[in-house]
């Protein structure tokens, strides 16, 4: 069986966004916004549609409750390197169409 992109995941953004996410356990959020060069409305959809997906988790700072820090949860996480594993075959040429 080939492994198969995620459509949630596909879009730059949001592969972006898992990308950063999983290199460490828990992003601010403003912190991923100013990296991606999104404005607020723009990553909030962003990360509405991963959220909705069960593959970002959102919690709010317990000192400042005005930040919202984002983590991937374990489906996010498993979709993500399903989705890498994917892309690597593609590129590597040994992606087969099924029969």
């Amino acid at each position: 069986m080939n492994p198969v992109l995620d459509p949630v995941i596909h879009p730059l953004y949001r592969l972006q966004l898992c990308a950063m996410l999983d290199a460490g356990t828990a992003v601010e959020s403003s912190v991923l916004r100013a990296h991606l060069g999104l404005s607020p409305s723009a990553f909030s959809k962003q990360v509405a549609a991963l959220v909705e997906a069960g593959y970002v988790r959102q919690e709010r700072g317990e000192l400042d409750s005005r930040k919202t820090w984002l983590s991937l949860t374990k489906a996010g996480s498993r979709a993500y390197r399903g989705h890498i594993r994917a892309l690597e075959t593609i590129v590597s040429g040994t992606f087969q169409e099924e029969s």
